[in-house]
């Protein structure tokens, strides 16, 4: 029988049967969600409960889904409600809808100290897993790298170079606005303060050292880590969505030296750079409110900055920068790797590289901060 869907109820003895017939396909969807609700509501009212599709005309997901989903409501009790005389041509298809596992049932008891401590733990072990990510793709990438400088002509050049232009050149506007307004504020309030004791001159001192220790470097690696590694993540999870890593794979190339190699090396060199001109910049909007808000002449400020600062200040905050990139581009890279087949799991993982790369640039930075002060520079 082709035609309008029905699911008749049939007692036998002390069990019942649902009957179904007809067409159950998404053309009837409104028809049969009501069917299905009010058979739902049978659920622990007989002890056997068989559902006999053998007079279903024809089928498809959404039909096969309601059956599942009523087989699922009437198991109560540790007995399962059956499906019978379901045809071939059928079966693989319910035999697919009943591997979907059923949305997890939201928990409405109460918080308690146990559920915490378990919240705690889940949260260990997802820090040790992001731990565990990081390192594996630092030693691919390593790999990848010794495997480059073994064969040179494997390197892809034109496509790091893509990408310096991408994270470099194009973010130097942006990090030059920043870093200028950020050297601004700072200068204007050092002067603020450093006026009630009559010492305007120190906020050179100040502005110097905070921008090429701290500042400068730390703030482009911020402003890298919300541009150019969420770019990263959203690229590679594209690709990891469109199924080309896998076709990379397939026709025999390395997805780390393809894809994620010239990305990381591109970002090792534009952050050193990028924080140099940041740094310059941060330093001359400094400079400039020291002139017209300060009243600090601009050869008294070369000056002051001369005997301030030291080329150590310098290295330190370059010799930061390529760690921070390098970390801002592996956190990227495995974000970008684990995104899964939707639009909702790369926007995840894309947020979840920001926010795990700043994190991590901060950490660094404050590791950086102890060793040098360890050392005495």
């Amino acid at each position: 029988m082709d035609g309008n869907p029905t699911l008749e109820r049939i007692a036998k003895g002390n069990g019942l049967a649902l009957l179904a017939a007809g067409s159950w396909t998404a053309r009837f969807a409104p028809v049969l969600e009501a069917m299905v609700a009010d058979a739902e509501k049978l659920a622990g009212s007989r002890p056997n409960i068989f559902i006999d599709v053998s007079q279903v005309s024809r089928l498809d997901t959404f039909g096969a889904w309601l059956i599942e989903r009523l087989r699922r409501s009437l198991t109560r009790g540790g007995v399962e409600a059956q499906i019978a005389g379901l045809s071939a041509n059928y079966s693989t298809l319910v035999e697919e809808v009943r591997r979907v596992k059923p949305a997890p049932e939201v928990d409405s008891n109460p918080v308690t100290i146990s559920g915490m401590l378990e919240q705690v733990g889940r949260s260990v072990v997802g820090i040790g897993g992001t731990v565990v990510s990081l390192i594996d793709m630092l030693g691919a990438v390593l790999a990848a790298w010794f495997r480059v400088l073994i064969r040179p002509r494997s390197f892809r050049l034109t496509s790091t170079i893509h990408h310096l232009e991408q994270v470099c050149w194009r973010a130097v506007p942006i990090i030059v606005l920043i870093t200028f307004l950020i050297g601004c504020i700072i200068a204007q309030q050092g002067i603020f303060h450093f006026r009630q004791f009559g010492a305007d001159i120190f906020v050179v001192d100040m502005l110097g050292v905070l921008v090429l220790r701290e500042i400068g470097v730390l703030l482009v690696a911020i402003m890298v880590a919300g541009r150019s590694g969420s770019a990263y993540t959203a690229e590679l999870g594209s690709m990891k969505m469109r199924e080309e890593i896998d076709a990379l794979r397939t026709m025999g190339f390395d997805p780390i030296e393809v894809l994620v190699l010239p990305r990381m090396l591109a970002l090792v060199l534009a952050l050193p750079i990028l924080a140099f001109l940041g740094a310059m910049a941060s330093l001359y909007g400094g400079g400039l409110v020291a002139w017209l808000y300060g009243g600090v002449e601009p050869e008294a400020f070369l000056l002051r900055l001369r005997d301030a600062i030291s080329i150590n200040h310098f290295i330190v905050g370059m010799i930061k920068a390529p760690v921070m990139a390098a970390v801002i581009g592996i956190v990227a890279c495995v974000e970008g790797l684990a995104v899964q087949g939707s639009a909702e799991s790369l926007g995840q993982h894309t947020t979840s590289s920001v926010v795990k790369g700043i994190f991590f640039v901060i950490v660094m930075d404050g590791v950086f901060a102890i060793f040098f002060a360890s050392i005495g520079i």
